[in-house]
């Protein structure tokens, strides 16, 4: 498998599994700045520092069985899939279907939604929308959104509990877009969840971190069109302690 680090919320009861590898390239992957959990006490602050070096990458993966292993007599409520990119890894499904047996996990995806997979024993899908000009995406990411679009359509049209989620990047994916995304979000469906996450500076791009307003005016335009509209400012303070098990 792809997995190669778990943290756990214990107060909540939410463990994170995050997958190595990606089908995209995006400018700003939180990952060419940190690969571990940023809410861990070692990682927390550093996500911050415009100087810090891009990391390695990981040393060692987890099979199935060491993952059940590692969860197995521990209090769990949720599972979360995350990475760089869950869905590339084949073993997925399998892991998915295993913890809702044994644990009865809720199991969510957080997905960029380029590769469908199967779903049956997800609960409830997270797409990140990078864009939705097919131009802006094309550039951001260095592949189309047509599929992507499609595929959270699809995965609507299915019955999947879906939420959506954009970067905000200021004088670039900046509030016009993000009122886009909400339009194409609001033909879907208006009830659906959509958060907007201010832009941590990453690598070598000219784009600067964004003020708490500046996220608040995009979810505002996003309101126009959407009924359950969040965002993440950048100056949020964590709700539960995040332990690093691997």
């Amino acid at each position: 498998m792809n997995v190669y680090h778990i943290t756990y919320a214990p107060s909540p009861g939410i463990f994170f599994l995050y997958f190595w590898g990606c089908n995209m390239e995006c400018r700003a992957c939180l990952c060419k700045k940190e690969i571990y959990d940023c809410h861990l006490e070692e990682t927390k602050r550093a996500i911050f520092e415009e100087s810090k070096e891009v990391p390695q990458a990981p040393s060692r993966f987890l099979d199935l069985n060491e993952v059940l292993e590692i969860l197995k007599g521990r209090d769990i409520s949720q599972v979360i899939f995350m990475g760089a990119e869950p869905t590339i890894d084949a073993e997925l499904p399998k892991l998915a279907k295993a913890l809702h047996r044994k644990f009865h996990s809720y199991n969510i995806l957080l997905t960029n939604g380029l590769k469908l997979i199967s779903t049956k024993h997800i609960d409830e899908v997270v797409l990140s929308i990078k864009a939705y000009k097919e131009s802006l995406h094309q550039d951001y990411t260095g592949v189309s959104n047509k599929s992507i679009l499609e595929n959270f359509s699809t995965l609507y049209q299915e019955g999947k509990k879906l939420r959506a989620e954009s970067l905000f990047i200021p004088n670039y994916i900046d509030s016009p877009e993000i009122g886009r995304i909400a339009q194409f979000i609001a033909g879907i469906d208006r009830n659906i969840a959509y958060r907007i996450d201010a832009y941590l500076p990453v690598g070598n791009n000219p784009w600067r971190r964004p003020t708490p307003i500046e996220v608040e005016q995009a979810a505002q335009v996003a309101r126009r069109h959407l009924l359950n509209v969040s965002c993440l400012r950048g100056d949020e303070r964590l709700e539960y302690e995040v332990r690093r098990i691997v």
